[in-house]
């Protein structure tokens, strides 16, 4: 199995090359040169399993050499062991025909848990093997910087630093990322927004004197074995609802593009989804190109689902490069046009990209008014990035075919918002009780590269 980029000039890699690589060298995302298949008779062979068993089974063929099974089957046991379901990922029935898929049972309560515990599994695997140390940096906009720095926290291999918007995450997501006390985890807060760090975090891969001074490695939704982790529940969630005899769809919750890529991965591998709908916020940049408007930047608008508020959706690239059919040069374009402010998208691409994904967005008042609504109808009380996704598939749902909503953060996560809503104030899990009680430790630090970078080194081994 090897791994290309979605710009075409950078080399191939193994799978663990490619892990350890993060962003390749040309710019691009690092893809599957093809994409394995699994039979009717493989995907039914999944129900009933662990869940463990059943990501053994959806991740191995595309793992290569790279691990040998045993290895593999450890670190998976290894991943998912401290998640507070038996299920791990659960399905909640809210209505006739419309399913939530609960993703926050992790340690952060958010379903970046599913591929950041892994992959911080993997990392240290692969590096203890090699005798190797990396540095990771990380751009978050709330939950991926909280599950990166709880999977990392302690590892012998890896310094870990994570640049989060100062004031744009929850007070939660905030305490998740500053209150671990070991040594080589770090939280910066930078005086920007996320579309800010996300970009500082791509100059230093660019920068290569930088990049290989530090040993640098990414693990935003950028890194492929991320977006390969949530592959994993798409079909475990539609095995449960019938799957591979009856067609199952998906509405996905996104900002960054990595979690529904995951579901077209799955459909492409041969799972029967019917439709993967993309739900965004008011910051609907996704939601506007696949309404044929192009894909052009705007301003960010804080929002009460902050994780969303995103106009730089990197995975998007990944998208492009199977719809422009795997023209990496054209890709390479689209990416040069989007720093000057944005692209149009061709016929052929646009109808590539409609054949795959359907969208809609919800408003904040029909964000908090969604959480309201099914609180009151179902009894289930769910936080305001899952309430974006509620609301596009209550919209978007057909007769006869299952719609499964991601669930991707715990409510107590935005209690602010949630209560503004419901008037019900949502607590902590008891093993998190204490997080308001933690001491911080955080550095505020301007949005400027070569800040960061003399700070990163300043505290590497630190």
């Amino acid at each position: 199995m090897k791994y290309i980029s979605t710009r075409g000039q950078a080399p191939e890699l193994t799978f663990d090359e490619a892990m350890l690589t993060g962003l390749a060298r040309d710019g691009g995302l690092y893809v599957p040169e093809s994409v394995p298949q699994m039979s009717a008779a493989e995907i039914a062979a999944l129900e009933g399993l662990s869940y463990e068993e059943a990501a053994f089974r959806v991740m191995r063929p595309f793992i290569g050499e790279s691990f040998a099974d045993d290895e593999f089957r450890a670190i998976i046991e290894r991943a998912y062991a401290g998640f507070g379901h038996a299920a791990r990922a659960p399905l909640k029935q809210l209505d006739s025909g419309h399913f939530l898929l609960e993703l926050f049972h992790g340690p952060t309560l958010a379903f970046k848990d599913f591929a950041m515990q892994l992959i911080g599994q993997l990392f240290q695997t692969a590096l203890a093997r090699r005798g190797e140390r990396v540095t990771i940096v990380g751009a978050t906009s709330g939950d991926t910087g909280s599950a990166a720095i709880e999977a990392f926290r302690g590892l012998k291999n890896v310094d870990v630093f994570i640049l989060y918007p100062h004031g744009r995450v929850s007070e939660v997501q905030r305490r998740q990322m500053t209150t671990p006390s070991e040594s080589n985890v770090h939280a910066l807060a930078v005086d920007g927004d996320f579309d800010d760090c996300q970009a500082r975090l791509k100059d230093m891969f660019n920068d290569f004197d930088f990049r290989d001074g530090v040993r640098l490695a990414g693990v935003n939704s950028i890194n492929w074995a991320r977006v390969l982790a949530q592959v994993v529940y798409y079909f475990t969630s539609a095995v449960s609802l019938g799957a591979p005899h009856r067609k199952v769809s998906f509405t996905v919750p996104t900002g960054n593009f990595g979690d529904i890529f995951a579901g077209y991965i799955a459909k492409k591998m041969g799972l029967p989804i019917d439709r993967l709908v993309v739900a965004t916020n008011q910051n609907d940049i996704l939601h506007r190109c696949l309404s044929g408007q192009g894909y052009h930047k705007g301003p960010t608008h804080p929002s009460v689902s902050p994780s969303m508020d995103i106009q730089v959706s990197s995975n998007f690239e990944r998208a492009l490069f199977d719809a422009y059919n795997r023209d990496g040069r054209a890709v390479a374009q689209l990416m040069d046009e989007l720093k000057a402010g944005g692209f149009e998208v061709s016929q052929g691409a646009m109808e590539a990209l409609r054949e795959s994904f359907d969208s809609g967005r919800a408003s904040e008042a029909e964000t908090l008014a969604t959480i309201k609504a099914t609180l009151a109808q179902s009894a289930e009380l769910i936080c305001p990035h899952t309430a974006v996704g509620v609301k596009v598939a209550d919209e978007q749902r057909v007769a006869g075919v299952p719609m499964i909503t991601l669930a991707t953060a715990h409510p107590a996560k935005f209690p602010a918002a949630v209560e503004e809503a419901s008037s019900v104030h949502p607590p902590l899990p008891p093993r998190m009780a204490d997080l308001y009680d933690r001491p911080e430790r955080v550095t505020r630090i301007a949005n400027d590269l070569a800040a960061l970078q003399d700070h990163i080194k300043g505290h590497i081994g630190a």
